[in-house]
């Protein structure tokens, strides 16, 4: 009978080959469903910017003078600061340091970032703290009793 001994795997070999492809496809999914957002944050997809030339921000009266306020320009904030009776002011909201939204200090007189202290005069320079350069400034034009934010050409 030496010759004729055939061998043949055991009867559950082919549970744990079964048992081994899950684990395998588990340990797979879980990889996969840990990097794929990692993947996508990396490498984010493009978002379309808001082409905007012109926004009305408001009427004249709703602004009393040495006084700032938020508008939207597109899909960022501009400040609108009305310094006095017949002047004003308009800058990109977005602070040039790490783009928090910057906000008009009336006692002051200063346009001021509340993330790293940084403070701007009223032309967008850098007065103090770590923004690296000044707010890019907008062009405000009063239309009757509608005040106009534009970008400067």
């Amino acid at each position: 009978m030496q010759g004729n001994a055939t061998t043949s795997p055991p009867p559950d070999a082919g549970r744990r080959t079964l048992v081994s492809w899950l684990l395998g496809g588990g340990v797979a999914a879980s990889l996969a469903s840990f990097f794929y957002p990692v993947a996508r944050f990396l490498d984010p997809p493009q978002v379309a910017e808001v082409s905007v030339n012109e926004v009305a921000a408001g009427k004249v009266q709703d602004l009393k003078p040495n006084s700032g306020k938020i508008v939207k320009f597109g899909n960022k904030p501009a400040l609108l600061v009305r310094v006095n009776d017949t002047e004003w002011k308009a800058f990109s909201a977005v602070c040039t340091h790490l783009n928090c939204t910057v906000q008009y200090q009336e006692a002051r007189r200063e346009i001021w970032c509340a993330c790293h202290n940084g403070t701007y005069d009223l032309q967008g320079r850098v007065a103090s703290g770590p923004p690296p350069k000044p707010l890019e400034e907008l062009a405000v034009k009063v239309r009757g009793d509608e005040v106009v934010i534009s970008k400067r050409v």
